[in-house]
């Protein structure tokens, strides 16, 4: 006598298939998020305004020993600190990052150590090629943080691109919104192509990823 052999159960197949000896929790790391609005108009056009004043230098690349190279990064930065009329911005800032940071990524992080990059793009060249945000043997770069100052009118090309495949993901940008994401993402800056685009980064680190 024979039976007939029931198919399995959907939750059987995923059972079957998983290792029970070695289970682990859900990715729940997103790619990207964001916060609209973080900077008025006017509040911007102040953080440009500080920004102009301080020297700028073109922008660097690489970790440990670093370099000016057009090929990669064309672009001119300024540092600026809490010391510059920008205590406030810093702190609106921390208080976007704490939220998003606990609802999109929960990395271990402790502050905003190496201030704000005021950054500025000039047509027809301005750009930075594809990188990350992390490097060896500097502080740990756990999150990315960039805010468009700017108007979007006021300039053409100059998008962020950033890519968890060959195909890149471009936030739509405009004055005031701040875009944060793993500092270990591939990412870049395409060429600006007229106008001046104007922005503000910084990184927020925490202990090694382990």
């Amino acid at each position: 006598m024979t039976t007939k052999k029931k198919s399995p159960k959907k939750e059987e197949l995923i059972q079957s298939t998983a290792n029970s000896s070695w289970m682990f929790e859900l990715d729940s790391v997103q790619t990207w998020a964001y916060w609209d609005n973080l900077f008025s108009k006017v509040e911007c056009e102040k953080i440009i305004e500080i920004g102009a004043k301080r020297l700028a230098v073109p922008g660097v690349v690489g970790g440990e020993s670093v370099e000016i190279n057009k090929e990669i990064r064309d672009s001119k930065v300024a540092w600026l600190y809490a010391a510059d009329d920008m205590a406030w911005v810093f702190q609106r800032v921390a208080g976007a990052v704490d939220s998003l940071n606990k609802r999109f990524f929960n990395f271990d992080v402790y502050g905003m150590t190496e201030g704000f990059q005021f950054t500025r793009y000039d047509a027809p060249s301005g750009y930075y090629g594809l990188h990350v945000d992390r490097g060896l043997g500097i502080a740990p770069r756990k999150l990315s943080v960039t805010i468009q100052l700017n108007d979007s009118a006021e300039f053409e090309g100059g998008e962020l691109s950033l890519y968890d495949s060959n195909k890149p993901t471009e936030p739509e940008m405009h004055q005031g919104k701040m875009v944060i994401f793993p500092s270990y993402t591939l990412h870049e800056v395409k060429p600006v192509t007229k106008g001046t685009r104007y922005s503000l980064v910084c990184w927020v680190t925490g202990k090694p990823f382990k």
